[in-house]
Order: C-alpha cells, then structure tokens, then sequence
C-alpha cells in the first residue's frame, strides 16, 4: 500500500477510537438516567481497493481503507419488555382495586373516630330497652334519637363512597389525558426518529428511549400491544385498538353523564355522532367503549391489565343502592365493581333495618283498623312510622284483598328495575326520621285503646332484629341478622383487601424480578463501560502512533530522497 493511503488507515481508527470513546462516555453519563439503554458501537471495515484481479489466485488483490464505526445499537430484549409491560399494567390493576378496598374499610370501620357499628348497635339496644317498657317516654324517645343516629351516620358514610368515587372519576379523566399525551409525543418522536435515521448514517437512540419509556407508562395504564417498521416508526394498539399509526394519533374521548357526572371513555373515530343546534358534536359511544367491563376478570384471559380499566371497575357506572344487590340486577358490572358492591350491600343494610321497623309499627295500623281501633295511627289515619321518604308518600292505602275496598296500608310502589324512580325507595338518601316523632316521640305511645301496653308489637319488632334472614348478595349463602350483617360486610371488605393486598405484592415481586432481568441487559455497568473505555484508548493510541510512523517514514523518504 502506497504510504499515503496509509494514512488513510490511522485516519479511520483515530475516528473510530473517538467516536467509540464518546459513546462509552455517554454510557457512563446516563448510568443512573431513568430508561437509558446501553448503547453499543458495532465496527466494520471500509471498503477494498482492487489493485488487480487475478482469476489463478484464490482472491484478488486488495488494499483496505480502515476501520469504519458502521452502528451504535440499543440492547434491548424484545421478550423481557413484554413481560416487563404486561405484569407492570397487572400490577397497577391490583394496586388500583387494593387502594380502593382499603379506602372503603376506613370508610366503614372508623368515621370520625367512631365506628359506625356503634349506630347500628344503638338502635337494637333502644329496641331492647323499648321492649322492657313500651309505654315509658324515656325508651320511646330513645328508639328515635338512635334511629336519628343511624340515619345520619348512613349517609355520612355512603356519602363517603360517593366522594370516593369522585375522586376515582377525576382520576379517570386524568388517566385518559394522559394516555392522549402519550400518543401525541410517540407520534412526535416516530417524525423525529424517522428524520435522524433515514439517511441511515446515525442512530436517534436518545429519542428511542424516550419513547420505550412512554410505551413503559403507556403498559401502566392499559394493555397495549406494538410493533416497530422498517423506518423505525413505532404503531401502538391500545386494548386492541389503533392509537398511534405512524404519522396518525387516534385520540380517546370522554363522554360524562348528566345525572352522576361519570367519564366514559371511548374511541372518537369509532363512535358515530350528530351537530347540535349549537354546532356541537354529540357523539354516540354505544359499540365505542374502551373497555367492556362486563367481561370476566382473569390472568389467564389478560384481562386485569391496567390501571385505568381498574378505576373504571372500582368506580363502577353509577350510585349503587339496594336495588343492584337484587339477583336479578346483579350483573358483572356491579359484582365486580369495589365501589358499588359495597353501595349496595351498604344500602341493602339500611332498607331491610327501615322497612323492618316500619312494617312492624304499619303491621300494628292495619291490625288495629280491622278491629276498629284508631291505634297507632296519625288523625288522618295514616300510620304512624319511624322512618319516611324523602319526597315522596311513604305508604299509601290500597285493597288488598280485591272486594272493591281499601282496607290496608301498604309501602308504596317501589319500582326496583335500574331506570325506576328512586325516589319511591326506602334507600339511604331518600330516609329522614318522622318529623313529628323527632318533636314528639311520646306519639309512638304503644299504649293501646283499652288501656294495656303493647307488648307484642315490639317483640316483633325484637324478633326482626335477631331474624337470619339477610344475605349481603346473592352470591352469598350465609344468612345473618341485621347486627351481624354488618360485620360480615366489614370482614368481606377486610378478607377481599387482603387477597388484592396479597395478589398486588406476588405481582410486584414478579415486576421486580423481570426489571432487574431487563436492567442487566439494558442497564449500564460502570466496570464493563471502564473497561471499554480503556480498550479504546489504547486502540486510538495506536492509531495515533501507527499515523506517526507513517509520517516518521514519509520524511524520512522525503528528506533522504531530497538531498
């Protein structure tokens, strides 16, 4: 080779060493840089000069030009982001349903440092002492200040699964924002991507990791699939939809109900819609839905994956009462939500103790106007109750045995589907206590028309209490009394948490151990990278002094040849 295209050679390996050289430096910069891959150089050979082809020789003869720095490559491992992304999404569904399970025990264990247990317990213990004495103006009057109690607390503890939801639904919207986010910036960096790379001479690593690092929080949040062309644009499936086609953003909308404000997220290319008077869309998600939540949660049908679905789940569709524990309402999408089983089996709780005490007392009406007797009822014959409907008549007077006659009180018509009016329910926001018990509670009297004191009519009211006839769901068999119900609700709640608590940590055990196997691949070690760094320098140092000799004998032919 002639002495000058030696140069040529060194040339190359002092170019390489240093591109090497910043590379390795690069590594070590980002070592504790979140999402950084390791980037490797791959080194290839320039291309040959054929001096002369000799077709008796095994091969030509030719002259190489040096050493090339051809690629600086991502280690990544396809299989381990996969498994890293799904079991990182599964843990997020479980963390999600554990958070909400243990908001909902505080919620009824502890209020305000006193468990609601202790209302529940006031009211059979004012039964109890109304039964030692009916006629004394000290029990009656304790029999409505504890059903008082019981109300407010009710409420006050509905009320805060309510806000709970709420809160959940804000999140929701959060969640879905950021997903759009996500999809916007993955969008920006497959154009970025493709600009740096498309003369095929330097690798937009950098940006690579950034967007490994969206489709990391993107697995959080939902189950995504993905797959990369040969331009380098990255195209994401969110719950098996298109949301980001190459250069395309397919955004996810929400819709919010009127009556309870809930988000519902759908796809806005999917869903059909129609412009307002106002020019507005209106769009109709039916068949547009992100998720379908009636479907079964199961590992093995990947379908506990993402957090946001797990929201959705928690918070359910709407404000559960008694009417959703009905079997013949209990679907998926109560049964599987956090929130509204809770509601339900919570509301279901109050009914039965209203409806119970009221029965009786409206039992003691009906029974003393077939005899003729004005007992227990208010100057308009009505029955005096306990407990009434808020906005609407609490019963009314109907015949029930078909002779043309009205003889009897009875509740009025509750209509129990999903679309009735609830306002015709005894459900915890439609109870108040009976205003004219609350000023008057001698007006219970339970001192019959002849004198004698009724007895019998709150030892019903006793028997009620201790009757094992309340189930939580019907998915529960075990039948209990209204005191033990609710035990058996907070311990539901406690023994459910504790299997989310148990399932959230085998999976954050499992999304460990596969980040500490990605990590060794893609992580940055500081010894190898020394290392490296060192094999390098002495390569670019003998690049450097081969250059020197190279020159040495040039000036020395020069100079020799000169004189």
């Amino acid at each position: 080779m002639p002495l000058m295209g030696s140069l040529y050679v060194g040339t190359s390996g002092l170019q390489t060493s240093q591109n090497a050289l910043n590379t390795t430096a690069h590594n070590m910069t980002n070592a504790d840089t979140a999402g950084y891959v390791r980037q490797q150089i791959q080194l290839g050979t320039k291309v040959y000069n054929t001096i002369k082809v000799d077709y008796s020789s095994v091969s030509n003869q030719q002259v190489g030009l040096g050493v090339t720095y051809s690629k600086v490559k991502q280690v990544r491992d396809y299989f381990l982001d996969q498994t890293y992304r799904r079991e990182s999404g599964r843990s997020a569904f479980y963390e999600v349903s554990s958070g909400a399970l243990e908001e909902i025990e505080n919620l009824l264990d502890e209020l305000n440092g006193e468990s609601f247990q202790e209302s529940l317990e006031g009211v059979w213990t004012a039964v109890q002492e109304l039964s030692k004495d009916p006629s004394s103006a000290v029990t009656q009057g304790l029999l409505v200040q504890k059903a008082s109690q019981f109300i407010e607390r009710a409420k006050a503890v509905y009320n805060g699964m309510c806000d709970y939801q709420d809160n959940l639904n804000q999140q929701i919207k959060g969640k879905v924002d950021t997903i759009n986010n996500y999809a916007k910036r993955i969008k920006e960096l497959n154009d970025e991507i493709l600009k740096i790379e498309c003369a095929g001479y330097e690798s937009a690593n950098d940006l690579r990791d950034e967007r490994n690092r969206m489709l990391d929080e993107l697995a959080v949040l939902g189950k995504i699939t993905y797959s990369e062309d040969l331009n380098g644009q990255v195209s994401v499936q969110f719950e098996g939809v298109d949301l980001v086609k190459r250069e395309v953003v397919y955004e996810i909308g929400l819709q919010q109900d009127e009556v309870t404000g809930f988000y519902t997220p759908f796809w806005i290319q999917n869903a059909e819609y129609t412009i307002n008077a106002q020019g507005e869309k209106e769009y109709n998600i039916e068949g547009a839905e992100v998720f379908d939540l009636n479907t079964v949660i199961s590992s093995d049908l990947n379908t506990d994956i993402g957090s946001l679905k797990s929201m959705l789940l928690a918070r359910g569709d709407h404000r559960a009462d008694y009417t959703d524990i009905m079997e013949e309402n209990y679907d998926y999408t109560v049964s599987q939500s956090v929130i509204m089983n809770i509601q339900g089996e919570f509301d279901q709780l109050i009914h039965n103790v209203v409806t119970a005490i009221n029965d009786v007392l409206v039992e003691a009406t009906n029974t003393a106007r077939a005899a003729g007797s004005n007992y227990m009822q208010n100057e308009d014959g009505s029955p005096i109750i306990l407990f009434e409907k808020i906005g609407a008549e609490s019963y009314e007077f109907v015949d029930t045995d078909k002779d043309g006659q009205k003889d009897s009180w009875v509740e009025t018509y509750a209509d129990t589907s999903k679309n009735g009016y609830k306002g015709s329910l005894f459900s915890i926001n439609n109870i108040t206590i009976n205003k004219d018990l609350m000023q008057v509670p001698t007006k219970l009297g339970f001192i019959k028309e002849d004198g004698s004191v009724d007895y019998e009519t709150v030892e019903k009211m006793k028997a009620k209490f201790t009757a094992e006839s309340n189930t939580l769901n019907p998915n529960v068999k075990k039948k209990t009394n209204f005191v033990d119900y609710y035990g058996d609700l907070v311990a539901q709640v406690a023994n459910s948490g504790s299997v989310y608590k148990s399932i959230m940590a085998n999976q954050q055990a499992t999304v460990n151990a596969t980040f500490t196997a990605r990590e060794q691949v893609i992580g940055v070690s500081s010894d190898d990278e020394l290392t490296y760094m060192i094999k390098f320098q002495n390569a670019y140092n003998a690049s450097s002094r081969y250059i020197n000799v190279i020159s040495e004998m040039l000036a020395h032919i020069i100079n020799t040849l000169g004189s």
